[in-house]
């Protein structure tokens, strides 16, 4: 089992998950952030840092497309150890569904 970022992530990006992961194993994309599944070690710290619930285990529903779009991206964004700036306009989608396939960007982040 490995965790993984999923849909309600897309266009929120608050990054607190971001500064408690022990590895390093999130990357970033314009906005949407992703785990790489083989630097994640699965102790779970990221998971309840999340505001918006967005950080699942693999073993979830939708685990296995969640997986297959963490690992492809986590290849070619840039590593992301700090919390950066989330979207001003955050809030505006916190509860909003089915983003990923409406708002999601496949060009990287700042990498900052």
């Amino acid at each position: 089992m490995t965790y993984i970022v999923t849909d309600p992530c897309v266009k929120c990006k608050f990054m607190d998950c971001v500064e408690v992961c022990p590895v390093d194993c999130f990357y970033e994309g314009e906005n949407f952030l992703v785990i790489n599944p083989d630097e994640c070690i699965d102790c779970g710290v990221c998971e309840p840092e999340c505001p918006v619930d967005a950080i699942k285990p693999d073993t979830e529903d939708d685990g296995t497309k969640w997986l297959e779009i963490n690992t492809k991206y986590a290849a070619i964004w840039p590593n992301i150890s700090e919390k950066g700036t989330p979207p001003a306009d955050r809030e505006d989608y916190e509860r909003e569904t089915g983003k990923f396939e409406k708002y999601f960007s496949e060009k990287p982040g700042d990498g900052k």
